[in-house]
């Protein structure tokens, strides 16, 4: 059969040979057993449910086997035969084009070299799943393919429960994952509903067909670490920074640390992603000795190199290690994935890692005790640290959260509402103030030829607008203008391509609706292909997030999930080819709401009404927020926002003396 004919298949009639476990991809850890014998059973018939009842008596042992053996039923059977990357939109087969770059972004989040688990069809963070097995991705598949510009293909949890009649202006998929009521949204709720097969954990850009390999964090990342040594007043060139965590997103830290100019090293426990980064050139070398490790970060310093060092082996050694050693850290983070701490997000120390799999599954109790006393060693040694002038700074994967449950110094001792912990997040002290509030964040598009010249063309075009728009942009974001500016024309050097051929680059309202004007307008006069906008969740309107986005609002509706909830509603009745609302990306199931988006602009008049209708709502939703709250810099960009469109008319806050207080 064709690619176009297996993707129109769905679920083949006929069985398909069972297919071997492959040793050589990196594959998610075995789930702990959380299902009583009954709940086993209901598992099973929820799989079995895709499936005729002619092949329910083969099947049954085969996905029991999987259930006990991964504590998932992932239906590897059924994993398709073809290939696993982005194709050229003309490739798919469809009646509806903003369908077929659905089917793009879809392959593209499974693809190889892009997801950090592709057999259990997780993309990142350990648990970011796109499906939750594959008679879903076949499923879905069938359904783009067959879609028209009338219908809505809603998506529950990776399940696609069918196609609805709509219409041309609606958004032809619908996702939510792990929309569950709120009292049962703890990390064991999760585990047992996804076991059941009934809910996902979709994390931010994974379950909503959007991710773009670690190009997109490194921009963030980038951003910070230069934003972090200005904030210390120190350049980067010479300077250390040191965190952890080489996987799917915290792979692109030492990349972004190259490209900032300091000395990176990261430190991994995984040896199959540590080659990984290596042969991508994510990472310059591999140390496994902390002694050899020590005396090439001193010899970096020395010459002021940029280089990106992994370790091999648990941060919590090197934390330890560089304080005996008096090596001093300038900056330093950590991006395991503690939103998900008990399942392999974060490796205690002292432990070899296959041990600590196998323990996780099989003792896990023991496992959450020994993961608690390695954040307690963990905050120590960067306690020790701090004491001596380096800058930490939680970059929102929950570290300061888990720490403080695990008994961890890392409360503040005079804590305010919003500042409870030692440290901030990142976002309280760089991002938020510095981008955020001013409306500038993730901004990412797919080139959906698939071609590297339209890739080189979009991002001359971006180029060209940023430094238009520059040209009259106030003295208050003059600094964020040039930081992308710089960015964009380093990027085809940076090769930062993995996967689609896509780019991020943080904007604000203005610039996003420029840049997709001018990409609209390209497409038109057969310039470039088509071309999907999108964005990170991790923005200024998509995402409540208590101690990751949101953390920098400070009038206590910081626990309140409003903007998320409203924005992906609003972008999905301004145009929006596709949007997604989520649970627990990011920081954890039960601990955020977070939405994102899809467009595809093809050169028509539609696709120009529609991006302008819903980039400026996408955007100038957070600022409101953000300047409700009383923040300095939202206040100004709302109001920015309001003289250059009458139709905005946004309640600003009255300030109260604080003497009167």
């Amino acid at each position: 059969m064709t690619f176009q004919e297996q993707i129109q298949q769905g679920i083949p009639p006929i069985l398909p040979a069972a297919k071997p476990f492959d040793p050589q991809i990196n594959h998610a850890p075995k789930r702990k057993e959380i299902l009583s014998e009954e709940e086993k059973k209901l598992a099973l018939k929820n799989a079995l449910r895709y499936f005729d009842p002619k092949f329910h008596a083969e099947l049954l042992p085969e996905f029991r086997k999987e259930l006990e053996d991964y504590g998932r039923i992932y239906m590897y059977r059924f994993r398709p035969d073809y290939e696993m990357k982005a194709r050229n939109i003309e490739e798919y087969p469809g009646k509806s084009q903003q369908a077929k770059s659905i089917m793009l972004m879809i392959q593209n989040n499974l693809d190889y070299a892009v997801a950090q688990h592709p057999h259990e069809l997780i993309t990142y963070g350990g648990n970011g799943a796109v499906f939750q097995n594959w008679a879903q991705y076949l499923l879905t598949m069938k359904y783009l393919s067959e879609m028209t510009d009338e219908q809505t293909l809603t998506m529950y949890s990776g399940h696609p429960m069918g196609l609805f009649p709509s219409h041309k202006d609606a958004p032809r998929v619908v996702v939510t994952n792990g929309m569950v009521i709120p009292n049962y949204s703890k990390p064991d709720d999760w585990e047992k509903f996804n076991a059941l097969g009934v809910s996902q954990y979709g994390q931010m850009t994974a379950g909503s067909y959007m991710y773009i390999g670690p190009q997109g964090i490194v921009h963030g990342t980038t951003i910070t670490v230069l934003n972090a040594f200005r904030k210390i007043k120190k350049e980067p060139k010479g300077g250390l920074f040191l965190t952890s965590g080489l996987g799917g997103m915290s792979g692109a830290q030492p990349k972004a640390g190259n490209i900032a100019g300091c000395i990176t090293v990261c430190a991994e426990v995984n040896p199959k992603i540590t080659k990984i980064r290596h042969d991508q050139k994510w990472i310059d070398e591999i140390h496994e000795n902390l002694d050899e490790l020590v005396e090439r970060v001193k010899k970096a310093q020395e010459n002021k190199e940029t280089v990106s060092l992994a370790y091999l082996g648990n941060v919590v050694e090197v934390w330890e290690k560089f304080d005996k050693e008096n090596l001093h850290i300038d900056i330093g983070s950590d991006q395991t994935s503690l939103h998900n701490p008990w399942a392999g997000g974060y490796y205690p120390v002292g432990i070899p890692f296959e041990e600590a799999n196998k323990m996780m599954a099989e003792n896990p109790d023991l496992f959450k005790e020994k993961v608690q006393e390695s954040l307690r060693r963990h905050a120590a040694a960067i306690n020790k640290h701090t004491q001596k002038g380096t800058y930490f700074f939680d970059y929102g994967n929950a570290f300061l959260l888990e720490a403080s449950r695990a008994g961890a110094d890392v409360m503040s001792e005079k804590p305010t509402l919003g500042r409870e912990f030692k440290y901030p997040s990142y976002v309280q002290d760089i991002m938020g103030p510095m981008c955020f509030d001013f409306g500038f964040g993730p901004f990412r598009w797919v080139c959906a030829s698939g071609k590297p010249e339209d890739l080189q063309k979009t991002d001359d075009i971006a180029c060209a607008v940023l430094e238009e728009i520059m040209k009259n942009s106030p003295t208050e974001i003059q600094q964020q203008m040039q930081d992308n500016i710089t960015w964009i024309k380093g990027a085809q050097q940076n090769k930062l391509v993995v996967g689609s051929q896509a780019r991020i680059l943080y904007a604000d309202a203005e610039g996003r609706m420029k840049i997709a004007e001018a990409f609209n307008k390209a497409i038109k006069n057969g310039e470039i292909g088509p071309v999907v906008l999108g964005r990170d969740h991790h923005d200024v309107s998509g995402t409540d997030s208590p101690y990751r986005e949101t953390s920098n609002i400070y009038d206590g509706s910081r626990f309140t999930a409003d903007m998320a909830i409203q924005n992906v509603i609003g972008d999905s009745f301004r145009g929006a080819t596709w949007v997604s609302i989520h649970n627990g990306g990011g920081v954890g199931w039960g601990e955020v709401i977070n939405g994102g988006f899809g467009m595809l602009l093809d050169g028509s008049e539609d696709a120009d009404r529609r991006l302008k209708s819903m980039l400026f709502w996408d955007v100038n939703n957070g600022i409101s927020r953000r300047s409700w709250a009383r923040n300095e810099g939202a206040i100004f960009a709302i109001k920015r926002a309001m003289e250059m469109e009458p139709n905005l008319k946004v309640t600003l806050p009255n300030l109260v003396d604080e003497n009167l207080l």
